[in-house]
Formats: structure tokens, C-alpha cells, sequence
């Protein structure tokens, strides 16, 4: 450094050193001038802006090199070989056209960065060049570690010039050339720092080398032809900027938009044949020169607007105040029921564009489809509320068949009779199955179906998954078998309702379509082409197996692999449809591989996500038998639910007091004492959550202790759990409910909330 500031102070005349800086910023903003129009052109004008700019550029880079050597002053005559200096004047031209061509090829701010980059070696070669091209009485030699930082210097400032210059604008380019100028001025001046001369008066300087002097002819020539450059490039400019206005005015003409333009005075300038045409009553009166109030002014007198009228003046400074916002943009409704879109833009110089828009045919199609919409939605609420009244009928009389089965499984059967009855349950379950799949179908197209994600025990869920089927398949003769692999965290965070209905779809389809050989569940941890950990859970069969075309269709609403099998194996053909999308809501996939009667192998991933173990629950005391004195509210109105839930508990041998509605079930409250109180949601006189709510307030009020209440109804879906926690119920039981689920909760539910309190 210290060498660098000593050439600068003792070896330099200043002022060729700031007029090597001059010319090199001005012949820099004239190249940059000339690449950015190049790079707006196109065609020849392209070409010849690109040629003029890169031609510019050479000379700039040139010129700066040889003004700066003619103020160096070593203490020695310095003359310069011919061949050398035109040698480095023509690296100097090619550097400059790559760094175009570059400029030009690439447009984003990486390709601007490696154009500066590219010009600072070129502007190093032809530096290096010249200075070979020096003859002197002497010997010189190089300090490398000066040399290395001048060119890391220049190539880091020309670097950042590429950066500012993508950022488009006069202050880009202005800032580019600055930096641009940075970069030459500090390899040059930082290189010449790292020269050191040894006179050697032995040394005869060369015949055909030349002096200074004509060195400072050859720069005179070459500013010469900056100016030229420079002229050409204003000649330019305005053949474009003409050539630009005429294409505007066309373009304007053009438009499908009506466009006035008025001035700061708020006076018409100019404005296209659109305008006129958006404008049929005022066509024949506009002219130049006239102000945007008489133009309403004649709006009033032909009645276009009728929002004006008994207002007029009112109207019209409402209008004009509006206008002098920076940007107003209305939708304006005029005389034939045509409505027109009116923007208004205020000009950086305090002019005014109004573009006018008909948008007539556009309101009537809003209208049309505002009415589609709300037909939609109207459909739309109308399947929401007949699944819902579907679900609720259906799931009552199912739960009277699977619950009645399930109590008359705990009599003295005969073995025959034992048989039928596994027909009924089973029958009874496929049906439930099927109901849950349309009403989960239902609830993901409408956006209703929420995951909750929570820690999860990975484990437990997919060993619960598999040991559903796991007696199918040995009674079957399948090969069962259940992998997790060790590397496959236990607890991790998702939705376990909902893995475990994939999971125990899938397994459920390889287990029915498999008649002999195997059906494998594996779990392992995978990633995917981003690196994330992820998931794979799959099941694998030696089943029938489908071809490509059926794989296409598979996960399809309402297909199987074809008829013959739906006749064969049964199903709907939903399950795999929901499986997919579940699948998806978990960020997942869902897919599989197969061949005609080679098995299959669906497989499933979504992303892990690992999780703490939860902090220990409180131990659950293992549910007697019975307990004497268990006190049971039933509140349903239906007789074959109340008969139902009869049926079940009168295996526990509880006291049960059945009513038929909320009424009689807050009488009942009112007048007794209940361990727990089933309710169903819907019921005359007084439905299951208005009891609830008024059976929480009985107890705040009396000081009573809580009563547990679960709701034991058809209504099963998300919306329906939700109101009833928020009426106050502590448990949502869907019918068809499990006869041992419901002996559970009857049995532990009072002590478990007991203790929580």
C-alpha cells in the first residue's frame, strides 16, 4: 500500500491522473447509455446501439490506460513499441464487445456481475500489454502481492458495478459508471505501484519505438472518436425518441382502453380514438384545450348520469376533488344502462391519465355469475344438510341393529344363531364403514375435514392398525407380518385418527384382495429429494395385483380394479379416494406399484416429524365389572336407542331412568341425582345441547357437583362435536357406538372426572 501511495504522490501528475478519471466516467456513461437502448431495442438498431456502445467502451478502457501513462513520470524517457500498444488496444475492443454480448445475452443481475467481471480482465490484459509495450533505459520488475490485490480491487469494483447497473434507471447507470471507473482507475493506479524501475544506462531504447507525444495524438484521435461516438449516440437518441413517440401514438391509438391525458391545468391534451368511442355523447364536442369539468359540465346536459341529478354542482366538485387523488379508480353507471370503469393516474409532473373502460357486458356477467354463485352455495348447503339428516337417519337405525346384535351376543345362543348374529354385526359394520366414507368424501371436498396434530405413540397406532385384520389373515393362511424399523422414532406429531384410517385401509384392502402368500406392513425412515425426513409406511401383498391402466384410475371415486371384482371382494371404491386425499392434507403422497397377479404394494409418505414423549397420563383404574348403585340418565327420542342403550347396560346393572326429550332430561336433573347422563342432540321440545347448557347452569347455581354428560347421537360430524363440547359436554359418542365403548365410558367416566377435578 505504502508503494502504491508513493508512485501516486511522486510518479504522477495529477493532472493527467484527473483527466485520465474524467475520461474515463464520461466515456463510461456514454457506453452505459448506449447498452441500456440496445438492450431496450430490437433488430438492427440492436446491433448497431450494441457495436456503438462496445466500440465506446474499448476506446473508454483504452484511452484512460494511455492517459494515466503519459502522467507517469519514473525519471526516465519512456517511449512505446508499436506492435504492443495496438496489440493492447485491440484486447481493450474485445473485452468491451464480450462484456456487451454478455450484458445483452443475459438479463439478470448474475449475468450484469459476470459482464463487469469479464470487462475488468480484459481492462488487466490490456493493461499488462501496454506496460510491455513501455521502452526505457532500464530494467523492470513486479511486486506479485501489489499486482494480485490491484486485480482483485478492480474485479470486486466491477463486480459491484454490474450489481448497481441491474438496478436499473439513470442512477443505476450513473452509479455503475462511477464504479466501473473505480475498478480501471484502481488496477491501473494499484498496478503501477507494484513497478520497479533500474535504470541501466547501457540499454539503447529501440529506433521504432515512439514517444509521448505521439501517444497523446493517437488519445487526441481516439477522444475524437468518443466525440463522434458520443454525437452518433445523441443522433441516435433522437431518431429513437422520435421514432418512440410515433410508435407511442400509435400504440395509444391502438389501445383497447380510452385514454385522455390532460395536463396540470386539468386541461384535454391529447386523447385516442377509444376515448371518443367509450364517450358517444361527448365524441363530437371534445377539443384540446378543454377542462375535465366542462366535459362533465356536457355530461350533465345530456343526463348520463343520473346519480347527478337534483345535485349537479355537488356532484361535479365530488368528482373533481376525487380526481386530484394520486390514483381513483370507479366504476361509473351512466345513461342506457351501460357502466363504464374510470381510472384516474396523476403524472409525476401533475398531469392527469383518465383510461376509461365499458364494462357493461363484464357487470352483466358479474350479475350471472353472482346468481350461479349463490345457486352453488345454495346446492351446496342443501347436500351439506341432506348428509347431515342422511347421516342422522341412517346411524340411528344402525345403531338399534349393531347395538341390539351386540347385546344379544352376551345370551344363551346356539351356535347357529351365534353364526347369524356375527352376519348381522358384520353386515352392520360394513354399513357404518361406508357411511363414514361418504360423509369424510363430503367433508374434504368441502374443506371441513380438519387434522389434528399432536404427539403421537408411531407404534402403538400402526400395530392398532394392523391388529384389526390380523385375524382375517389367519384364518385366511396369509404369511402377516408387521416391521417398523429401529431407526423409526416412536412419538412423532400428526393426526393419528387419521394415519390410522389410511393405514387400516390399505392393510384392509391387501388382506381382502389376497387369497394365499403374504401381506406385509412395514414402517421406515425415508427422505426426499429436498433431504427432509419423511415418513414411509407400506403395505405389501401377493394378491390379484392390477395392471397399469387400472393404477391410473384406482384412486378414483367409486373404482375398483373392475366389475368383476366389486362382484367378488365388494367395496365402494371411496376408501383409496379419501386415503389420497388425506394423504395429501398431511403434505404427503400416496401410490403404488403392481402387476396382474403379482401382488401390490401401496406406499405412503408424509413428513416426519419427530416429537417428545407427552408427559405420563394418570393411570386409569382397571373398569369393574359393574357397580351397584350406578345411576344412568338416557335421554333419546327414539324408543329403539333407548332400548338399545337398556340392552347394553343392563349388563352392569346400573339404574337407568329413560325420558324422551331435554326437558324431561333437565326434570329428571332437577329432581335426581345421576352418576351420568347419555343425550342425544336432537329431540323435540328441547334439543340434547340446550339441556346440557341448562343443566350446567342448574349446577352453578345450586352449587351442585358436575354430572358428567356425554352425547350419545347421530350426529356425528365435526361441527356437531364442537357445539356440543361448547354446550358443555365432556364426551361425543357416535352412533353406531361400540357396546363396550359405551360400558367403558358409563363405568370410568364419573371417576376419571373426579379425579381430574
Amino acid at each position: 500500500m505504502n508503494a502504491v501511495l508513493l508512485c501516486l504522490t511522486t510518479q504522477h501528475n495529477w493532472l493527467m491522473v484527473a483527466l485520465a478519471a474524467a475520461v474515463c466516467f464520461g466515456g463510461l456513461v456514454t457506453a452505459l447509455s448506449l447498452f441500456d437502448r440496445a438492450r431496450n431495442s430490437g433488430g438492427r438498431m440492436r446491433l448497431a446501439l450494441g457495436l456503438t456502445a462496445a466500440m465506446t467502451g474499448g476506446l473508454t478502457a483504452w484511452t484512460t490506460h494511455f492517459t494515466g501513462m503519459l502522467g507517469y513520470d519514473p525519471g526516465l524517457e519512456l517511449r512505446y513499441d508499436l506492435g504492443l500498444t495496438a496489440a493492447s488496444f485491440g484486447i481493450a475492443l474485445i473485452a468491451s464487445v464480450g462484456t456487451t454480448l454478455i450484458g445483452l445475452l443475459g438479463r439478470t443481475v448474475l449475468a450484469r456481475m459476470v459482464a463487469g467481471m469479464f470487462g475488468i480482465a480484459g481492462v488487466t490484459a490490456m493493461h499488462f500489454v501496454g506496460m510491455s509495450a513501455v521502452r526505457l533505459q532500464g530494467f523492470v520488475s513486479w511486486d506479485p502481492a501489489v499486482v494480485v490485490a490491484a486485480v482483485v480491487i478492480g474485479t470486486l469494483f466491477a463486480a459491484a458495478a454490474g450489481w448497481v447497473y441491474a438496478r436499473g434507471g439513470w442512477k443505476g447507470i450513473l452509479g455503475a459508471a462511477l464504479l466501473a471507473t473505480l475498478a480501471i482507475a484502481s488496477l491501473h493506479f494499484t498496478a503501477m505501484g507494484a513497478v520497479t524501475i533500474n535504470a541501466s544506462p547501457a540499454i539503447a531504447l529501440a529506433p521504432s519505438a515512439f514517444s509521448g507525444t505521439f501517444v497523446l495524438t493517437v488519445i487526441a484521435a481516439a477522444m475524437g472518436v468518443l466525440g463522434l461516438a458520443a454525437a452518433a449516440s445523441i443522433g441516435l437518441t433522437y431518431w429513437s425518441r422520435t421514432s418512440a413517440i410515433r410508435q407511442l401514438r400509435e400504440a395509444i391509438d391502438a389501445m383497447p382502453d380510452g385514454l385522455g391525458f390532460y395536463d396540470t391545468e386539468d386541461r384535454l391534451v391529447l386523447w385516442n380514438a377509444r376515448y371518443s368511442e367509450v364517450n358517444p355523447e361527448l365524441a363530437t364536442r371534445l377539443e384540446r384545450g378543454m377542462t375535465f369539468r366542462q366535459i362533465l359540465e356536457i355530461g350533465i346536459s345530456e343526463n348520463l348520469y343520473q346519480e347527478a341529478v337534483g345535485r349537479e354542482q355537488e356532484w361535479i366538485d365530488e368528482r373533481i376533488e376525487a380526481r386530484r387523488a394520486l390514483s381513483v379508480t370507479l366504476e361509473q353507471r351512466i345513461a342506457g344502462g351501460r357502466w363504464l370503469r374510470v381510472q384516474d393516474r396523476m403524472t409525476a409532473a401533475g398531469g392527469i391519465v383518465t383510461v376509461v373502460n365499458d364494462i357493461t357486458d363484464l357487470k352483466r356477467d358479474a350479475e350471472a355469475l353472482a346468481e350461479a354463485r349463490d345457486a352453488a352455495e345454495a346446492a351446496n348447503a342443501a347436500k351439506s344438510q341432506f348428509l347431515a339428516n342422511m347421516s342422522h337417519e341412517i346411524r340411528t337405525p344402525l345403531n338399534g341393529v349393531i347395538g341390539v346384535a351386540q347385546a344379544l351376543s352376551h345370551t344363551d345362543l346356539s351356535e347357529d344363531q351365534r353364526d347369524m348374529l356375527k352376519l348381522i354385526d358384520a353386515s352392520g359394520r360394513t354399513l357404518q364403514i361406508l357411511l363414514s366414507d361418504i360423509l369424510d368424501l363430503a367433508r374434504v371436498e368441502s374443506g371441513r375435514l380438519q387434522l389434528n396434530a399432536e404427539a403421537m405413540d408411531l407404534h402403538q397406532a400402526v400395530e392398532e392398525a394392523a391388529q384389526l385384520y390380523a385375524e382375517t389373515a389367519r384364518e385366511k393362511g396369509l404369511q402377516y407380518m408387521v416391521e417398523i424399523a429401529e431407526d423409526c422414532p416412536r412419538w412423532i406429531e400428526g393426526d393419528i385418527v387419521r394415519l390410522k384410517q389410511v393405514l387400516t385401509n390399505l392393510v384392509s384392502n391387501a388382506v381382502k384382495f389376497t387369497t394365499e402368500g403374504m401381506v406385509q406392513l412395514t414402517v421406515g425412515v425415508d427422505h426426499d429429494a429436498t433431504g427432509r425426513e419423511t415418513l414411509r409406511l407400506a403395505v405389501a401383498d401377493s394378491g390379484i395385483g392390477f395392471d397399469a391402466a387400472t393404477r391410473d384410475r384406482l384412486f378414483s371415486r367409486f373404482e375398483q380394479a373392475d366389475g368383476g371384482i366389486t362382484r367378488q371382494f365388494g367395496g365402494s371404491g371411496l376408501g383409496l379416494a379419501i386415503c389420497r386425499q388425506l394423504a395429501e392434507m398431511m403434505d404427503g403422497t400416496l401410490d403404488c406399484e403392481s402387476e396382474p397377479g403379482g401382488g401390490s404394494c401401496f406406499t405412503l409418505m408424509v413428513p416426519l416429524k419427530r416429537s417428545a414423549a407427552p408427559a405420563a397420563a394418570m393411570p386409569e383404574a382397571p373398569a369393574p365389572e359393574g357397580r351397584a348403585g350406578l345411576s344412568v340418565l338416557v335421554a333419546d327420542d327414539h324408543p329403539t336407542n333407548r332400548k338399545v342403550v337398556e340392552l347394553i347396560l343392563s349388563q352392569i346393572d346400573a339404574r337407568m331412568v329413560l325420558v324422551e326429550n331435554g326437558q324431561q332430561a333437565l326434570d329428571a336433573c332437577r329432581d335426581d341425582h345421576f352418576d351420568i347422563v347419555l343425550m342425544d342432540m336432537q329431540m323435540p321440545v328441547m334439543d340434547g345441547l340446550t339441556a346440557t347448557r341448562e343443566i350446567r347452569a342448574l349446577e352453578a347455581r345450586e352449587g351442585r357437583p358436575r354430572t358428567p354428560v356425554v352425547m350419545l347421537t347421530a350426529n356425528a360430524l365435526a361441527e356437531h362435536v364442537a357445539a356440543a363440547r361448547a354446550a358443555g359436554a365432556d364426551l361425543h359418542l357416535a352412533k353406531p357406538f361400540d357396546a363396550a365403548e359405551l360400558i367403558e365410558t358409563v363405568l370410568q367416566l364419573p371417576d376419571q372426572l373426579r379425579q381430574a377435578a
